[in-house]
């Protein structure tokens, strides 16, 4: 894991580059191209990787884009925000990932028991480890990729001045569009993975003020749905280690999206939304608008 940085920031930033919807373009334009860069970079070596290693060959990329995503987004930060990147400080990692990973696999397990008493699932043994690495790979790369891109940025710049709640509906409604030319997607899977995804990811982070809470729980929830059950995330397909196909109207199953467009997904994960927005509020960590965009400094409104 990466150290945390502490590169000393420049005293001194353009009046431009101080002003907080420029920040917030520039991170995300330069993290959105870096995630990129980085997915091209993966194809390349697993093309190349000998067809036994190639399952090796992707996690290791994935693994390569999370060090970068985490490397830049930290230095970007101090940079831009001349400040450390308290929400991916190396020390809270651990407690953030693990609960996390637990929580996220253990909800998607639940929406599975749902459809399962709802007669839509039926469970056909150890289906074998040949699609595990593939899985796992994608879970690792969007977990970080997504979490840093949308909650890092999008979400916790736009709550600086919006607020929670304005914060939540942009960012998951961001979201949710980005999934909208996924494989087998409709009007439906785009407003599922934005109520469920978008919505309890962000609420996730205000709980915690960390990035590691929502990386765990994108990770194990992705990972559960395409790894170990082999169901269709977000549209891509998976062979899971458990051989457990789905049948039924797209309302219980998802259709060819997967799960997550079903009924039963957007009733855990907003139950979830429920339970964690009680616990912002009452915790004191509901934040409410800043409108005005801040202080003027050499012509240019400061944050």
């Amino acid at each position: 894991m990466l150290g945390n940085d502490t590169t000393s920031a420049p005293s001194r930033l353009p009046a431009v580059l101080t002003w907080m919807p420029v920040q917030l373009v520039l991170l995300f334009v330069v993290l959105v191209a870096i995630d990129l860069a980085c997915q091209f970079f993966a194809a390349h070596l697993v093309h190349a990787a000998p067809p036994a290693l190639r399952d090796a060959a992707q996690v290791l990329a994935a693994l390569m884009l999370s060090v970068v995503m985490i490397a830049a987004y930290r230095f970007l930060v101090r940079v831009l925000e001349q400040r450390p990147a308290a929400e991916l400080q190396d020390s809270t990692a651990v407690r953030g990932l693990v609960p996390g990973v637990l929580v996220g696999a253990g909800l998607f397990a639940l929406v599975y028991a749902i459809l399962w008493a709802l007669g839509a699932v039926t469970f056909g043994g150890f289906a074998g480890l040949a699609g595990l690495g593939h899985a796992l790979a994608i879970a690792i790369a969007s977990a970080v990729g997504e979490e840093i891109v949308f909650r890092g940025v999008v979400y916790r710049r736009l709550e600086e001045r919006l607020g929670t709640a304005l914060a939540l509906l942009v960012s998951a409604t961001l979201f949710g569009l980005i999934h909208a030319g996924n494989p087998g997607a409709n009007w439906v899977s785009t407003l599922a993975i934005a109520l469920e995804s978008g919505v309890l990811l962000a609420l996730a982070y205000a709980a915690t003020r960390s990035l590691w809470l929502p990386i765990g729980l994108h990770f194990g929830w992705n990972f559960a749905e395409g790894g170990i059950f082999g169901a269709a995330v977000s549209g891509g397909q998976y062979s899971g280690l458990i051989h457990a196909p789905l049948s039924g109207p797209p309302w219980i199953t998802g259709g060819a999206f997967g799960p997550e467009a079903s009924l039963a997904a957007l009733v855990v994960s907003l139950s979830a939304s429920i339970a964690l927005a009680w616990y912002v509020v009452h915790t004191g960590r509901w934040r409410r608008p800043r409108l005005r965009l801040g202080r003027a400094h050499a012509g240019i409104l400061r944050p």
